[in-house]
């Protein structure tokens, strides 16, 4: 009988935060006002923030999401009914369905480690991308 996978605590990762707020620099030579570039900033800025503070913690029987030491919220993986990676490279959002809620985060954590605790703990509830390459019967 095998034992139940350890707790893992996944790392920040602030690659989407500077993404974002590289983004928003990039818009600034624009003709337009600075306004695009003060929003964009600014949420890249609070993803940055948001990196520091959040820690997603996957235990034997949920995912809980930590806030500065604190429990912010917490996911049954009996709860679960699909989870997916949207373009985990950039990072980019990783959605999951509860039987009542649909979650999208963005992925502010290692996008490996990520994947790997999904796999690991709901590996069987991943919704799959769509073959586009084979042709229509």
């Amino acid at each position: 009988m095998s034992s139940p996978p350890a707790a893992v605590t996944l790392k920040p990762d602030v690659r989407l935060p500077l993404l974002v707020v590289g983004l928003g620099l990039a818009l600034l030579p624009l003709p337009l006002t600075p306004w695009p570039t003060l929003v964009v900033v600014l949420f890249g800025l609070f993803l940055l923030i948001q990196s520091a503070s959040l820690r997603l913690e996957f235990k034997e029987e949920a995912l809980i999401v930590w806030q500065n030491g604190r429990e912010l919220r917490r996911f049954p993986y009996n709860q679960w009914l699909s989870w997916r990676l949207f373009a985990p490279w950039l990072p980019g959002l990783f959605y999951f369905r509860e039987t009542q809620s649909i979650h999208f985060l963005p992925i502010l954590f290692s996008p490996k480690e990520l994947r790997e605790q999904l796999e690991l703990r709901v590996g069987d509830l991943e919704v799959p991308k769509k073959d586009t390459t084979s042709p229509q019967q």
